[in-house]
């Protein structure tokens, strides 16, 4: 291998996904880090690392020259861009060329035609891929993405054509959020990017986004490795991704993966790539969306199928070598499932959450006793802090099994199993879709979320199997807590506590009388109907995670004390138990209900940020609806909408100004 030193241009889980495999090949690594990120994961994982700059990605992560410079430092001979960033810059690529630097990536001149959104749709119309139907050229302003808006018909989609990961997106179903998304897209490309600028193009109401994976060397051969199914997103930004898909036949596969091939060599592309179709989920007909020209987040799912490790594949290109398969030598073997872990409260709408990871316990990874495989591509670890600077993504966990079904069902588990506190995360939004008849069924489109869960995610509420199951747990739990109290009492017999086994156990509406029994087999839960559920599985005090089998079904459930109850998680499910004697749950009964302070009047902030705008002045009326401020969060911009009609009443802030969850930015009359 020619290539001796890499450095690797990101942060996060991406960059500690590089050096895996550069250490496995034996390959030293750079790290650069910001700021923000001086006791990150990938900093510590590397062999050396170079301080680039202030937290902000703009004077930092995307400075060509602070790169350069870390580069000359280190003497690194290559760099692997990974994906946001600088990955798709054309500039960082010829960069990199006049410096002698091996890129690992592909040509500048397929990242300046394919990397670019709006050169690469026109290269595609010209090879005679079906493209969707859109505006290709630059918009100047609001007033012309109104017009071309209203020309292609609603509703359309505004796009950074710089851009990726769902930053600077937008769906627009009308003239008014043609020109706030347009301003919104722009901001957004700027920040994330350094490149604001748009196009538009028509949006397909039931689509289905499934992408190809394609794989060139330097020496003119490029292979298609299958698909993925990323269908499932919120905000344009991928939440759920599998491979292959449920949809695609070997037919439309074939055809998808041969046009994906032939446009990367109309360009003369190596390295991997990522070519991403919309798909017609009646007619099976597909469109060119994008190409993009660099390592997609979702790999993994990829790599679980076909065995290859992309990024070795991408090293090995980079330093001239020949591939050494064919297509015929590539097999899609079982079915793999991804669900991208992130910092956001799903409770909240999904709006980005910050602080610090006071407990990270991700589940084991490897090969489990029934055959299948969990990983865990991750960049962060238990006490390290999330920022407000970067994208909210904490982990990509990723099962595989022989069929699509296992892999959910091992998805789901795994799920039980992974342990985040300390911010707000979607662990139990995942959950709930891994559990979702319509996903589990394979019927998807992009529009699933929106459709699904119109309202938000409000948790999972449980059926009453579920919370008899999670009461039986819970009356164990209780009756442990209630032995140790019996140690502590002291062994004085005249003293001594007297365990009862009759108890009332409440969750999720659900009230449960019981009895609790052991026998040769273990413990049991006897309930009032007569049904007596084995309870098998140990749990001791302070233990935060626990599985118990409760009528032979195998639960993961995370366990915290709280207050006189016990809260349980499960399956998204999240509910605070209580466990009373029957004379107790007699008077509970009686207890009135605490009613939540009154914020109807009030515009608060609903995620760490920054103010980026006030849109409205103290005394304007304003109507349901109406935009009235916007604040950035790590990378996004939010714009936040009046609920009714008000009058405003007063400002205490101001556009700058750094905000915690739940602090005021405006009152109402």
């Amino acid at each position: 291998m020619s290539i001796k030193k890499i450095l690797i241009a990101n942060r996060g889980e991406i960059a500690c996904r590089v050096i895996k495999t550069a250490k496995k090949m034996g390959i030293k690594t750079v790290a650069v880090y910001s700021d923000a990120d001086r006791d990150a994961l990938h900093v510590k994982m590397a062999d050396e690392a170079v301080h680039i700059g202030p937290a902000p990605s703009n004077q930092s992560y995307i400075v060509i020259d602070k790169i350069m410079d870390a580069i000359r430092q280190t003497g690194a001979d290559a760099v692997h861009p990974g994906y946001g960033f600088l990955s798709e810059n054309p500039l960082f690529a010829a960069a990199l060329e006049k410096e002698g630097v091996t890129f690992i990536g592909p040509p500048v001149n397929a990242v300046e035609a394919m990397g670019d959104k709006i050169t690469s749709k026109k290269l595609a119309a010209e090879a005679g891929v079906s493209t969707v139907p859109g505006h290709m050229g630059l918009i100047e302003d609001a007033d012309e993405a109104v017009k071309i808006s209203d020309q292609i018909g609603y509703p359309v989609m505004i796009k950074a054509s710089a851009g990726g990961g769902g930053k600077g997106m937008r769906i627009a179903w009308n003239a008014q959020e043609a020109r706030e998304g347009f301003q919104a897209s722009k901001n957004e490309a700027k920040n994330s990017f350094g490149d604001d600028r748009i196009f538009i193009e028509k949006f397909v109401t039931e689509p289905r986004h499934i992408e190809i994976q394609v794989l060139g060397d330097k020496h003119g051969t490029v292979l298609y490795l299958g698909e993925r199914e990323c269908s499932i997103q919120r905000r344009n930004q991928k939440v759920i991704e599998e491979a292959p898909s449920p949809f695609l036949d070997e037919a439309t596969r074939k055809a998808m993966g041969e046009q994906a091939v032939a446009l990367a060599k109309a360009v003369g592309y190596h390295s991997a790539g990522t070519v991403e179709f919309i798909v017609d989920g009646k007619e099976k007909k597909f469109y060119f969306l994008e190409m993009n020209t660099r390592l997609q987040v979702e790999h993994p799912v990829t790599e679980l199928i076909t065995g290859l490790d992309l990024v070795e594949q991408m090293i090995r290109v980079a330093g001239g070598e020949k591939l050494s398969f064919g297509q015929s030598d590539v097999k899609l073997n079982g079915w793999a499932v991804e669900s991208r872990l992130y910092a956001e409260d799903p409770y909240r709408n999904f709006l980005p959450s910050i602080g610090r990871l006071t407990r990270y316990r991700p589940p084991a990874e490897g090969t489990k006793a029934d055959g299948t495989v969990v990983r865990n591509d991750t960049g962060v670890f238990e006490g390290g802090e999330i920022s407000m600077y970067y994208d909210p993504m904490v982990a990509k966990l990723c099962t595989w099994a022989p069929t699509r079904i296992e892999a959910i069902d091992a998805m789901s588990a795994a799920l039980d199993d992974f342990e985040v506190e300390g911010i707000g995360h979607n662990l139990p939004f995942l959950s709930a879709v891994m559990e979702h008849e319509r996903f589990r069924d394979g019927r998807l489109t992009t529009a699933f979320i929106a459709e699904e869960f119109p309202e938000g995610f409000t948790g999972v509420a449980a059926d009453a199997d579920q919370a008899r199951k999670l009461a039986a747990i819970a009356a164990i739990i209780n009756q442990t807590l209630q032995a140790r109290a019996v140690q502590i009492t002291g062994t004085m017999d005249n003293h001594r506590r007297v365990v009862r086994n009759d108890w009332v156990a409440t969750i999720a509406g659900h009230s449960f009388a019981l009895e609790l029994g052991t026998s040769a087999d273990g413990a049991f839960v006897k309930f009032a109907d007569g049904a007596v559920s084995p309870v098998n599985g140990g749990w001791v005090p302070g233990q935060t995670h626990a599985t118990f089998v409760v009528d032979g079904l195998t639960m993961g459930v995370k366990v915290n004390l709280s207050g006189t109850g016990i809260r349980l998680r499960w399956r998204g499910i999240d509910a605070v138990a209580r466990v009373r004697s029957p004379r107790a749950a007699q008077l509970a009964l009686l207890m009135p209900e605490k009613a939540p302070p009154d914020t109807s009047k009030m515009l608060l902030c609903p995620m760490p940020g920054v103010v980026t705008n006030i849109l409205v002045a103290v005394g304007d009326q304003v109507e349901s609806g109406q935009a009235l401020a916007t604040v950035e969060a790590m990378k996004m911009e939010n714009t936040l909408r009046a609920e009714k009609r008000a009058i405003v009443k007063s400002i205490p802030v101001k556009a700058g100004q750094s905000l915690a969850v739940d602090e005021v930015i405006m009152d109402f009359e």
